[in-house]
């Protein structure tokens, strides 16, 4: 067995993005320890190691050489494999080049069975490891992907990276592997931070790599982050009850913009603290990459958090050219704001007639007074108070209006939460801005739904305007296109209905339609809003799997007549329960039912001749009245879990109609009477699920 070494490749570069780096260490590791497993090189532990300069993998105990190989492989039969005169056929020739042998270089011999088959056998002697890693570590390079990121080339050939290669270190044990790309030869030696440890620095051997680099002011990605961690919490330690907001996205950034990371704070002029905190922290952490603190109040403090790469003992002079740097972007964030406060409401809102909100839909000023009036039916249709209602009405008036503030162009993901600052400034009720602030909530998974109830009611208009609108001119969401995230903005109206509104959403979409066709928008209104609704239910329905709601429940309770997401979840998950509890009984059920309904004849109506009936007819006739009547009383109440309790008190009676009735009996009276009987029966469960569907395949 061949003896094993540590292997080193390192890729060295100018400063890579942060995105394109994590995305190339996700795949760096896979590639190498692919390449190895297919070239037969033995190894062990495979670890990737990068900073914004370098990508690198130190695989432990790669083998020096490839074991040698002994194959053997059967092939046909002889007596297939070679004609009378002892030629071989096409059989055998085939055999032999899928082995890679020539066919007359097959073997023949008596197998296990006693029969003689044609064999191949062929000697793949050990490769030394140096060759096999050089053609591998090219390969690697070239095979990084850079998605969204265009590569660069660099000196005379036509080989592209993100960033130019500078250096490639590249080792097996302490010798160095030839490794070539795009003039770039490889060596055993890499280079430290730009500041403090610049240069070549000697890597005597995949072990040291690591010692060598922190000696030059390198530290690992884990190193890094740790270290900033370290620096945060020390941060929050020294003030007392203390904040540092660390949104994941900016802190993984701010860990690969970095080689040897230093926590530093530094502080903004106090005027800026009567700009709203949202673009004073945007502005901070998109702009600059600074966390902002918060005290124990959750109030915004003049302090900030800054992730230094420079050296630790010229913290003052970082800081300070931080901290003017900041100033220069929180006076325009200023500036913006209070410009925009020079301007009304109103003002603001007549300039959406000239901004487009889709090419057939209109201006978003179109898109604002159809979601104004849709905010009143949702309103009447939730049963709000008048007050909440008139509240709702005026978020819809003003809450796009913000979309061309000054403040908004510059930081857009802040619409809606400046709209709201306007709002109060302006003299709106709280409960006014605190809803144009929230409309757009829910903007991703696990995102809070909007505060208020007028909140909620502009939320649900402006997305469903947005769902209605695409849907009436014949653009809904695709598999591989949805541009107006329409299926994000139907679960947000899901969920909202579901934990705030308590009503359906069938309503909500013919109103919806109408504003549109007051708009002259051309669409068959019945056609698409059976479209949306079914777009709307086919969430819902998905939502509720995602809930570990089982499939097959799902798909009865979808059957039934019960929308409302409330009432929908609400049932699905009582049906789950019930079942789980007393899973005979349900089986049983299910099956009943659906022999029922396969035998059904709605054509013959509900209404029986009792004088027809024998005991179990009866017994199961009144039954279905009683539970007919306990079914219709529960769903008034909202009882889920009383109306699963009248369905399953039919399972006894239905398995004895069953066990003593024919009822496809040869007397058409007593056969057409008994099919009513089951018409009947079904219908109980019409409203509420389709139980056959729960029956085991």
């Amino acid at each position: 067995m061949a003896e094993t070494r540590d292997f080193l490749f390192e890729i060295g570069t100018e400063e890579m993005p942060s995105a394109p780096l994590m995305n190339a260490v996700k795949q760096f590791g896979p590639l190498v320890e692919r390449g190895l497993s297919e070239a037969g090189l033995a190894h062990g532990e495979v670890r990737v190691i990068s900073s914004p300069r370098r990508l690198a993998v130190i695989v432990a105990d790669v083998a020096t050489a490839t074991d040698e190989v002994h194959e053997v492989k059967r092939g046909p039969a002889a007596s297939i494999a070679f004609d009378a005169d002892g030629n071989p056929t096409k059989a055998a020739e085939g055999f032999a080049r899928k082995c890679g042998v020539p066919a007359t270089e097959l073997i023949r011999r008596e197998d296990t069975d006693g029969r003689e088959y044609v064999f191949a056998e062929k000697n793949i002697p050990s490769a030394p490891a140096e060759p096999i890693l050089s053609a591998l570590c090219e390969r690697a390079i070239a095979g990084l992907e850079w998605p969204n990121y265009r590569s660069q080339r660099w000196g005379s050939t036509h080989e592209t990276f993100v960033r130019p290669i500078r250096w490639l270190c590249v080792l097996l044990g302490s010798e160095v592997v030839p490794v070539r790309y795009a003039d770039v030869v490889s060596g055993n030696t890499t280079r430290g931070h730009r500041v403090l440890g610049p240069g070549e620095h000697v890597v005597a051997e995949p072990a040291v790599y690591e010692q060598v680099l922190e000696e030059a002011g390198v530290l690992s990605e884990e190193r890094r982050r740790a270290v900033i961690a370290e620096g945060i919490a020390r941060v929050e330690a020294e003030r007392s009850g203390a904040h540092v907001d660390t949104p994941k996205k900016v802190l993984d950034e701010v860990v690969n913009l970095c080689e040897w990371p230093t926590v530093l704070v530094g502080r903004f002029d106090e005027e800026f603290l009567a700009v709203p905190h949202e673009i004073i922290c945007e502005s901070m952490l998109s702009n600059q990459r600074y966390f902002p603190i918060y005290d124990a109040s959750g109030a915004l403090t003049r302090e900030f958090v800054v992730v230094a790469n420079g050296r630790p003992e010229c913290a003052e002079t970082i800081i300070d050219g931080n901290e003017r740097v900041v100033r220069a972007r929180l006076y325009d964030a200023k500036f913006f704001y209070d410009e925009d406060l020079k301007v009304s409401l109103e003002e603001f809102r007549s300039r959406l007639a000239e901004v487009a909100f889709q090419e057939k839909l209109g201006s978003v000023l179109a898109k604002s007074e159809r979601i104004e009036d849709l905010a009143l039916a949702i309103a009447h249709e939730a049963r709000v108070g008048a007050n909440t209602a008139s509240d709702a009405q005026r978020a819809a008036h003003f809450a796009k209006a913000d979309l061309v503030s000054g403040a908004v162009v510059e930081f857009t993901s802040q619409q809606g939460v400046m709209g709201g600052y306007y709002a109060l400034a302006a003299g709106e009720t709280p409960a006014v801005a605190a809803a144009i602030r929230d409309h757009y909530r829910p903007r991703f998974a696990g995102d809070a739904l909007p505060e208020g109830t007028a909140g909620c009611i502009v939320a649900v208009a402006d997305k469903l305007d947005t769902i209605a609108g695409m849907f009436a001119i014949g653009e809904p969401p695709t598999g591989s296109k949805d541009p107006f995230a329409l299926r994000r903005s139907a679960i947000g109206v899901i969920n909202i209905l579901r934990e705030r509104l308590d009503c359906g959403y069938e309503a909500l979409v013919a109103a919806a339609l109408d504003a549109y066709a007051e708009q002259g928008i051309v669409f068959e209104k019945d056609e698409v809003a059976v479209a949306v609704c079914g777009f709307l239910k086919g969430r819902m329905e998905q939502m509720a799997r995602d809930a570990h709601v089982p499939a097959d429940v799902v798909t009865a309770v979808s059957a039934g007549s019960v929308s409302a997401p409330a009432d929908f979840f609400a049932l699905a998950e009582a049906l789950r329960d019930a079942r789980e509890s007393d899973p005979e009984t349900f089986e049983n059920l299910a099956v009943a039912y659906a022999r029922a309904s396969h035998l059904a004849d709605t054509t013959l109506g509900v209404e029986v001749d009792e004088s027809l009936m024998g005991e179990a007819e009866r017994e199961l006739l009144l039954a279905t009245d009683a539970a007919r009547d306990a079914v219709a009383l529960a769903l008034e109440k909202k009882d889920f879990a009383a109306v699963i309790a009248s369905l399953a008190a039919l399972r006894e009676p239905i398995d004895r109609f069953f066990e003593d009735v024919m009822v496809m009996d040869e007397d058409p009276a007593l056969r057409a009477n008994r099919l009513k009987l089951l018409n009947r029966f079904e219908t109980v469960f019409a409203d509420v699920a389709d139980m056959g569907a729960l029956a085991k395949k």
